[in-house]
Protein backbone atom coordinates (compact mmCIF):
# COMPACT_ATOMS: atom_id res chain seq x y z
CA UNK A 1 0.00 0.00 0.00
CA UNK A 2 0.93 3.28 -0.62
CA UNK A 3 2.06 5.85 2.07
CA UNK A 4 0.21 8.80 0.47
CA UNK A 5 -3.06 9.62 -1.46
CA UNK A 6 -5.46 11.65 -3.44
CA UNK A 7 -8.65 11.95 -2.47
CA UNK A 8 -11.18 13.38 -4.32
CA UNK A 9 -14.60 14.54 -3.47
CA UNK A 10 -17.36 16.78 -4.97
CA UNK A 11 -19.60 19.51 -3.00
CA UNK A 12 -22.82 20.93 -4.51
CA UNK A 13 -20.98 24.77 -4.16
CA UNK A 14 -18.29 26.56 -3.89
CA UNK A 15 -18.77 27.81 0.08
CA UNK A 16 -19.57 24.27 1.76
CA UNK A 17 -16.44 22.98 -0.42
CA UNK A 18 -13.91 26.17 0.76
CA UNK A 19 -15.28 25.55 3.93
CA UNK A 20 -13.96 21.71 3.77
CA UNK A 21 -10.97 22.11 2.70
CA UNK A 22 -10.17 24.96 5.62
CA UNK A 23 -11.28 22.17 8.31
CA UNK A 24 -8.62 19.42 6.28
CA UNK A 25 -5.48 21.84 6.17
CA UNK A 26 -6.38 23.20 9.85
CA UNK A 27 -6.16 19.32 11.37
CA UNK A 28 -3.49 18.47 9.43
CA UNK A 29 -5.76 15.74 7.56
CA UNK A 30 -4.28 17.73 4.12
CA UNK A 31 -1.40 19.35 3.28
CA UNK A 32 -2.98 20.64 0.38
CA UNK A 33 -6.57 20.99 -0.83
CA UNK A 34 -7.39 22.18 -4.74
CA UNK A 35 -10.65 23.77 -5.76
CA UNK A 36 -11.95 22.80 -9.31
CA UNK A 37 -15.64 23.95 -11.11
CA UNK A 38 -16.97 20.83 -12.19
CA UNK A 39 -19.81 19.63 -14.39
CA UNK A 40 -21.02 16.12 -12.94
CA UNK A 41 -23.52 14.12 -15.57
CA UNK A 42 -25.07 10.92 -13.41
CA UNK A 43 -27.66 8.86 -12.58
CA UNK A 44 -29.69 9.33 -9.24
CA UNK A 45 -32.84 7.25 -8.07
CA UNK A 46 -33.72 6.46 -11.78
CA UNK A 47 -32.98 10.24 -13.18
CA UNK A 48 -29.95 11.65 -15.60
CA UNK A 49 -28.98 14.76 -13.28
CA UNK A 50 -26.69 17.35 -14.86
CA UNK A 51 -25.47 19.71 -11.75
CA UNK A 52 -22.70 22.16 -11.39
CA UNK A 53 -20.46 21.16 -8.71
CA UNK A 54 -16.92 21.93 -6.98
CA UNK A 55 -14.34 18.89 -6.68
CA UNK A 56 -11.76 18.79 -3.74
CA UNK A 57 -8.53 17.16 -4.83
CA UNK A 58 -6.80 16.39 -1.25
CA UNK A 59 -3.52 15.21 -0.80
CA UNK A 60 -2.80 13.26 2.62
CA UNK A 61 -1.14 10.44 4.23
CA UNK A 62 -3.23 7.18 3.12
CA UNK A 63 -3.71 6.22 7.16
CA UNK A 64 -5.53 9.36 7.56
CA UNK A 65 -8.67 8.40 4.47
CA UNK A 66 -11.00 7.57 7.55
CA UNK A 67 -10.76 10.68 9.44
CA UNK A 68 -10.99 12.82 5.80
CA UNK A 69 -14.01 10.64 5.11
CA UNK A 70 -15.87 11.30 8.43
CA UNK A 71 -14.76 15.16 8.11
CA UNK A 72 -16.06 15.32 5.09
CA UNK A 73 -19.51 13.47 5.42
CA UNK A 74 -19.99 15.15 9.01
CA UNK A 75 -20.08 18.71 6.60
CA UNK A 76 -21.62 17.31 3.83
CA UNK A 77 -25.30 17.82 2.58
CA UNK A 78 -25.48 14.95 0.03
CA UNK A 79 -26.62 11.78 0.89
CA UNK A 80 -23.89 9.70 -0.85
CA UNK A 81 -21.22 12.19 -1.08
CA UNK A 82 -18.59 11.26 -3.54
CA UNK A 83 -15.32 9.98 -1.41
CA UNK A 84 -12.45 7.88 -3.32
CA UNK A 85 -9.01 7.44 -2.26
CA UNK A 86 -6.49 6.55 -5.09
CA UNK A 87 -3.03 5.70 -4.21
CA UNK A 88 -0.09 7.70 -5.01
CA UNK A 89 2.51 5.12 -6.48
CA UNK A 90 5.19 7.42 -6.84
CA UNK A 91 6.05 11.27 -6.52
CA UNK A 92 8.90 13.79 -6.72
CA UNK A 93 10.88 12.67 -3.43
CA UNK A 94 10.86 16.45 -2.13
CA UNK A 95 6.72 16.69 -2.29
CA UNK A 96 6.10 13.23 -0.66
CA UNK A 97 8.29 14.87 2.16
CA UNK A 98 6.40 17.71 2.18
CA UNK A 99 2.99 15.93 2.34
CA UNK A 100 4.28 13.90 5.16
CA UNK A 101 5.79 16.83 7.00
CA UNK A 102 2.23 18.54 7.10
CA UNK A 103 -0.15 15.94 7.66
CA UNK A 104 -0.50 14.28 11.29
CA UNK A 105 0.12 10.71 12.25
CA UNK A 106 -2.49 8.36 13.25
CA UNK A 107 -1.00 8.34 16.53
CA UNK A 108 -0.80 11.90 17.06
CA UNK A 109 -4.28 13.21 19.05
CA UNK A 110 -6.20 16.35 18.82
Amino acid sequence: MSDFSVITATFPDENSAKNTAGTLIERRLAACVQMFPINSVYSWKGEICNDDEVMLVIKSRTELFDEITATIKDAHVYEVPEIIQLPIMNGLPEYLKWIDDNTKRESETD
